[in-house]
């Protein structure tokens, strides 16, 4: 057998040489032939120029018709630059012009897969043929299937229901669609990190980092039921106790909670408990005429000072600040000085009295801000000055809404809101005024709220 395999390439190596030898043989004589014709017709056109009556009239007519043909060239190659067709043309001396790009749009998806090979190529394959491109991706398993989500890139003329279509020919199931931002471009063992840093220098931030860390969800804390409810995941919605004894309720009717997604949040609230509360050592000079005053973070150990402030108000001005009786106003401090609810500043004097307190409390996606200032201070830029502190520690946090709610009598908060050059809302119920202020037009126009060291 090896004999006649090495035979047989033999014969094959010794036609493949002949074959070569004849190619060469045949390229040899045109090239030969081609020279012989060069010469020849040479040696005419010499004898015609020269001995030829008209030899003169023809070359100088040669000589015309190459010219005009560069020019004619030349004229066409400026006005039709070279490039491939449908190409815009480089302007002259600078660098080529392309095509413009199209637009995209960046989408949050989320589906339920089998769990078995290949369930997830099919996914990427069906995005794929739509030139979605992905840009992150995360997997939740679970004990039939496993939930895929992903940061998609796709063209901004794709319906969402064409992207979700693509998803279900891939064998997807219970598929979710949102559109995203640049904000949510970072890997998630990232995110958690950071947001877990945050959480650790401020208890404040603790209902902001949820809120990131799982998107449109609605946040919920119940004071006093933390004892009697322990920590589980029900589908759409999620419990966890806090320390204090409060409870802490997240729910997300559009999408329904992972038990990862559970376990980062119980991480989250077992950091806060293990940290107690805090709040970060933080202030600002305030220039005043009439006193030293300094802005800071609010802690519990303020209230004697703020129930000090309290007495020196007058009914009028804490009935427009707590909506309610008088006399329950000194029972809210508790609620607002710990760091757990919100930040509360504090405005105080030289020699330590606090003349002025405005509270930011997150709600939902967007947050609440109120805001009391002693009545011998009123009218002196301290509710313009902690207003604008307030709507830029909102937009640190990711929140670029915040609301106030008051009544149509109460001029002076109207004009403040006014002063933050963003677009207001106004809504009236019942006597009641809730002014919503949209931040993200006036981003550039709100001060930081503390000092840069």
């Amino acid at each position: 057998m090896d004999n006649m395999a090495y035979t047989h390439s033999r014969v094959t190596d010794e036609r493949q040489d002949r074959r070569s030898r004849g190619h060469r043989w045949r390229k040899e004589t045109v090239e030969l032939a081609a020279v012989f014709a060069a010469v020849a017709a040479a040696d005419l056109v010499a004898n015609v120029v020269v001995h030829g009556h008209d030899g003169p009239v023809l070359l100088v007519a040669s000589a015309a018709a190459m010219l005009a043909t560069a020019l004619f060239r030349g004229w066409l190659a400026h006005r039709h630059q070279h490039g491939p067709p449908g190409e815009p043309a480089a302007p002259p001396g600078g660098p080529a012009v392309s095509a413009p790009e199209e637009p995209t749009v960046l989408w949050r998806l989320r589906t339920s897969v089998s769990d078995a090979p290949g369930s997830l190529a099919r996914v990427c394959t069906a995005l794929a043929e739509l030139r979605v491109n992905i840009v992150s991706m995360q997997a939740h398993p679970l004990p039939d299937c496993t939930v895929d989500e992903f940061i998609v890139r796709a063209p901004g003329a794709l319906p969402r229901t064409d992207l979700a279509a693509a998803v279900a020919a891939g064998g997807g199931w219970d598929i979710w669609t949102d559109r995203a931002d640049a904000h949510e471009l970072v890997d998630v063992p990232r995110q958690v990190l950071a947001l877990a840093t945050r959480t650790a220098l401020d208890a404040a931030e603790l209902p902001v980092a949820l809120r990131q860390l799982f998107g449109r969800a609605t946040i919920r804390q119940y004071p006093g039921r933390g004892d009697s409810t322990p920590a589980g995941l029900e589908g759409h919605l999620m419990r966890l106790p806090l320390p204090g004894g409060d409870l802490l309720e997240l729910s997300r009717p559009h999408l329904p909670f992972t038990p990862t997604e559970f376990a980062r949040a119980r991480a989250l609230v077992e950091l806060d408990t293990v940290l107690g509360p805090r709040v970060p050592a933080v202030a600002a000079r305030i220039d005043h005429p009439d006193d030293e005053l300094t802005v800071r973070r609010a802690t519990p150990e303020d209230k004697p000072a703020a129930l000090a402030m309290h007495a020196r108000c007058s009914a009028e001005s804490l009935r427009r600040r707590y909506h309610g009786p008088v006399k329950d106003a000194d029972r809210y401090l508790d609620h607002l000085l710990d760091p757990r609810h919100g930040q509360t500043l504090a405005v105080e004097t030289a020699d330590g009295r606090l003349v002025a307190l405005a509270h930011l409390m997150w709600d939902d996606e967007g947050a609440e801000i109120a805001l009391l200032v002693e009545d011998a201070w009123q009218r002196r830029g301290l509710g313009v000055d902690l207003v604008r502190r307030m709507a830029a520690l909102a937009l640190e946090a990711g929140v670029r809404t915040v609301y106030a709610v008051t009544t149509s009598a109460n001029t002076g908060l109207i004009s403040t809101m006014r002063r933050l050059s963003a677009p207001l809302d106004y809504q009236v119920e019942d006597g009641t005024l809730v002014i919503t202020a949209h931040l993200a037009e006036a981003t550039e126009k709100l001060p930081a709220p503390w000092p840069t060291r």
